[in-house]
Order: C-alpha cells, then structure tokens, then sequence
C-alpha cells in the first residue's frame, strides 16, 4: 500500500496479496478467541482459590461462634439500649425543668403578691401624708389667727395708753392681777373700767 491509496480507491494487486497472506497467519497464532490447554489451568486455580477462601471464612465464623445476624441481632439490641437511655435521660431533664419552671413561677408569684402589699402601704402612706398635710396646714392658719389676735390684742392697749396718764398705773394693777386670766377676760376688764 503507497502513500497514493485514499479510501474509496481500487487498491493494487500487491496490496490484496499482503492482505489475503497475513490474515490467516494472524488467525493462527495471536487469536484471542482460541482456547489452549493454559486457560483451563488458570480457571481451575482462581476456582480452588476462591472455593478455599470461602472454607476459611466459614470455619472461621464457626470457630469464632459469631455469625453476622447474631452481631446484627446483639447491635440493634445495643442501639435499642443506647435509645432507651437516651430517651429516659431526656425525660429526667425534661422534668427538672419542669420543677425549674415551677419554682420560678411560685417565686414569680411571691414577688407579684409582695409587689401588690408594698403598693397598699405605700398608697395607705400617701394618705396618711395627705391627712398630716391638711393638719399641719389647718394648724399654721390657727396659729397665724392666734398671732394676729394676739399682735390685735396688744394694739389695743397700747393705742388707749396716750389718752391719759392715770391709768397706767391702774392697768399696770389690773394687769399684774389679770394674767393668769385668759385674754378675753382680760379685755372684758378693760372695757368695763372704760365705761
């Protein structure tokens, strides 16, 4: 075959007779579909192998008294323990926060109930305040009406003490006899001795 053979050519005689000589040549010697005498040799030994390595697998599951359903069997037993704990474990907590829970909430009410009793005294407080306030301040306008009777009561006297000099002796007198009176009759003698 040259270089000038393109596909879809007519190829030359010399290349049909190299074709038609080596084909059966190849067939005779390199054909993967042939079956010789070593092939069968080495199926026989992967079989032998394989046969005695499932031998030792089986004795040794038997030697070992454990077989895989049995370990399946025994982990899901252990799985079913591990859940069973876990599940007991949360509703221990879920318990004790339930207990948490109530106590916050008997304390919540504790400080709601004493919360409602400082409200009272402080509004009983307030009032007593107001009743005090409105004591003290009836006490100032009767002490300031005292104040002006008496700054009144002193006035008096002295505005009738220039019009004539005789009687200062005579209220001097009466006053010295007068004192442990009280105001009013003090003033009743005055006005008496005037008349």
């Amino acid at each position: 075959m040259d270089g000038r053979d393109w596909p879809g050519t007519i190829a030359s005689p010399e290349t049909l007779f190299f074709m038609v000589d080596v084909m059966p040549h190849m067939s005779k010697t390199n054909a993967p579909w042939r079956i010789g005498p070593q092939p069968v040799l080495l199926a026989a030994a992967v079989l032998a192998v394989v046969v005695i390595g499932i031998g030792c697998i089986a004795v040794w599951r038997g030697y070992t008294g454990t077989a895989p359903e049995q370990e399946r069997v025994t982990i899901a037993r252990v799985n079913q323990a591990r859940v069973a704990q876990a599940s007991e474990q949360l509703v221990e907590k879920t318990k004790g926060i339930e207990e948490t829970q109530q106590q916050s909430i008997d304390q919540l009410q504790v400080v709601q109930d004493q919360l409602v009793v400082m409200t009272k005294l402080l509004a009983l407080q307030q009032a007593e305040t107001r009743k005090l306030n409105e004591q003290v301040g009836n006490l100032t306008g009767s002490l300031d009406n005292i104040r002006q009777s008496f700054a009144s009561a002193q006035a008096a006297p002295e505005a009738a003490a220039p019009s004539s000099v005789r009687e200062r002796p005579r209220r001097r007198a009466r006053a010295a006899v007068t004192r442990g009176k009280p105001k009013a009759v003090v003033q009743r003698g005055r006005s008496k001795s005037r008349g």
